[in-house]
């Protein structure tokens, strides 16, 4: 098991972790991937994060066949428990308001307030429906924003292994491809003193490229395209 001195970073575990933890063995090469994923996040990465639940994980790990809801309760017995806010109940209905979590999975919006409200650094999850859904991270992180708080990190265990495994490597691993392009974004920022200088080489090069032809679109949002019209 990994050894770290430093202050460990908060994980909060959604119960879809845990579930895939303690589940039987399975024919499944997917399922069985997202098993030893998540077996390898619990076990070799115990000290260099901090695991916390709440009391919605626990009520929710507790549901189902008995001898399955007993083996996820006893891998989270000794771990930390947040405790619930008004702001937790606050920031959950923003959150199902917004339409960053439906109203019929209001316990999602709940992982995710509970995160935010206690200022946990990740919140780590196989909940691609609701809670790690890739169109659906802003809107979480604007929400978060505007209720005052810091939306988590919102990561698989994949996502979160690969960060932790990127952070051991960084004194002692070069990566030759990422190492090139550092020296490529060191090269071209230092051309510029300033936001502006880079700016207008931008311009300048924005207006050459489209004299050669090259097709540009706008994904500007409708309400910044009619600012620029007025």
């Amino acid at each position: 098991m990994i050894q770290y001195s430093a202050i460990r970073p908060k994980l909060y575990v959604e119960t879809t972790v845990i579930s895939y933890l303690v589940a039987r063995p399975s024919s499944d090469a997917s399922l069985v991937y997202r098993q030893q994923i998540t077996r390898q996040l619990w076990e070799e990465y115990a000290n260099a994060y901090e695991f916390v639940v709440s009391d919605i994980v626990i009520s929710e790990i507790l549901r189902g066949d008995a001898a399955a809801a007993q083996r996820r309760f006893d891998v989270v017995a000794n771990l930390t428990i947040l405790d619930l806010s008004p702001d937790v109940d606050k920031l959950t209905q923003d959150l199902i308001d917004a339409g960053a979590v439906p109203h019929q999975a209001r316990s999602d919006a709940q992982h995710i307030a509970f995160a935010a409200v206690n200022s946990i650094d990740y919140l780590v999850s196989w909940n691609y429906k609701h809670i790690v859904k890739e169109i659906k991270r802003q809107l979480i992180n604007e929400v978060c924003h505007a209720a005052g708080f810091q939306s988590p990190t919102i990561c698989t265990p994949i996502e979160i292994i690969e960060e932790a495994q990127m952070r051991e490597k960084v004194d002692t691993y070069t990566d030759a491809v990422l190492e090139e392009c550092y020296r490529m974004k060191e090269e071209f920022n230092a051309q510029f003193n300033s936001v502006k200088e880079l700016s207008d080489y931008l311009k300048a090069e924005n207006k050459k490229r489209k004299a050669l032809g090259w097709k540009y679109v706008s994904v500007a949002r409708p309400h910044d395209s009619c600012h620029k019209k007025n």
